[in-house]
């Protein structure tokens, strides 16, 4: 290959990433985590340029082992994981999800260790550094309790300007909860996180149990993907299908679901790359942060002088077959569904 030529191909591959969204994901790596995560891996429009791990699914330090598996996986270079609280900040954490998650939090699928090591670093440090790094461009994805953004908030005020915009998986409006009859799991974990995150003024979009609850996969998508996947999508593939074996079942006894599961964090890292996906609707918003049967509630405010609060956009409506296509088209050899 002439010189000239290297020139070319170097200058692309700049220019390519150059228009990648850069992306900070915060993460609770559990099985639907690791989906998200690898749909995030394999497309050529994102660019993760950090990810943190907080306690939802698993611990802070066992979420940031699997996601290091999880980027071994998929032959991922080398991208600085941090490790961020270890417990709510306003109760005690409830433990591991193994019922849905598995006693390792993927399903029970044992990945072979990783030899990547977890930066040591602050984690509020670490999300404030890559704001000021990517000014204005960075979007910031969370797909666990808001316990590391809250605290980032607290400590640097000024993260909320410096990023673009925020896209959490959490909370639910017109459907019912998942773990108490108005709350999902992410807000009732720490319902003051997300409340003081709502308030910020960052540019926030809920991808809460509205949409992901009606976007499922089915292991027949996977059973079909492996016999059209990419070679490089092969091990990710195989995984995926293994983990859903645990994850159904976990997703039965949860949701009463009859074969197939929701696609909750995958589907918020989608519907970040592609908002067509869903239709929001904006309202001011705050969260419940005590009570007993309504902890974690997501109240908005429809009157014509609602309380003092800030908008956040909640996903209402979405295109599921559309999500599910999207999700398998970045494993799929011709990228084209």
């Amino acid at each position: 290959m002439s010189a000239r030529r290297r020139s070319r191909d170097v200058l692309h591959d700049a220019l390519e990433k150059e228009r990648q969204m850069k992306v900070l994901l915060d993460v609770d790596t559990g099985v639907d985590d690791s989906i998200a995560l690898l749909y995030a891996l394999f497309n050529p429009e994102i660019d993760i340029v950090g990810i943190s791990t907080v306690c939802g699914n698993v611990e802070a330090w066992l979420a940031a082992e699997n996601t290091m598996k999880i980027l071994d996986l998929a032959g991922a270079p080398d991208i600085p994981v941090a490790v961020g609280e270890e417990k709510p900040s306003c109760r005690e954490w409830d433990g591991r999800v193994a019922f849905i998650h598995g006693a390792n939090g993927l399903g029970n699928v044992e990945l072979p260790p990783s030899r990547r090591r977890a930066r040591d670093v602050d984690v509020s440090r670490f999300h404030m550094e890559l704001a000021e790094q990517y000014e204005g461009e960075l979007v910031v994805i969370t797909l666990g309790p808001l316990t590391n953004i809250a605290r980032t908030l607290r400590e640097y005020p000024g993260f909320a300007k410096k990023v673009k915009r925020l896209v959490m998986m959490g909370g639910t409006l017109n459907m019912g909860g998942n773990v108490s009859p108005v709350s999902e799991a992410n807000v009732a974990c720490d319902p003051r996180a997300c409340d003081e995150v709502f308030v910020s003024g960052m540019d926030i979009t809920a991808v809460g149990l509205d949409v992901t609850m009606r976007t499922r996969l089915k292991m027949e998508h996977l059973d079909w993907l492996a016999g059209c996947c990419r070679p490089a999508c092969r091990p990710a593939v195989d995984y995926m299908r293994q983990a859903m074996v645990h994850y159904l079942k976990g997703n039965q006894t949860q949701n009463y679901c009859m074969g197939d599961c929701p696609l909750h964090d995958p589907l918020a890292v989608m519907c970040a790359v592609v908002p067509s996906l869903v239709r929001t609707e904006s309202r001011k918003a705050r969260v419940e942060c005590g009570g007993t049967y309504c902890r974690g509630m997501i109240v908005t405010d429809l009157r014509e002088h609602p309380f003092q609060a800030e908008y956040v956009r909640f996903a209402v409506e979405v295109d599921s077959g559309r999500a599910v296509r999207e999700l398998m088209s970045v494993f799929w050899e011709s990228q084209s569904l």
